[in-house]
């Protein structure tokens, strides 16, 4: 299939560029995906030792992948310990 691709874009060098993004949107998107799965408090891959991650996670933790707003490192706790 490499192959195929190859000898495609020797042939029409317009579908270079459509290679480039598609190649560069897929990269991009197995990335975030591996980033959500390994950073995200929402998920726990050893239920054993720590089956409730969320509860670990401090006022001033950033979970979010990009926040426009607020700053994490100024903000304070409002609710009880659990």
């Amino acid at each position: 299939m490499l192959c195929q691709i190859i000898t495609q874009s020797k042939k029409h060098l317009s579908l270079i560029p459509l290679f480039v993004f598609i190649g560069a949107g897929g990269t991009g998107a197995a990335l975030y995906l591996s980033c959500l799965a390994l950073f995200n408090p929402d998920v726990s891959w050893d239920r054993k030792s720590n089956p409730e991650p969320w509860n670990k996670l401090g006022p001033n933790d950033q979970y979010k992948f990009y926040s426009v707003n607020v700053d994490y490192s100024k903000l304070k706790k409002e609710g009880p310990d659990f």
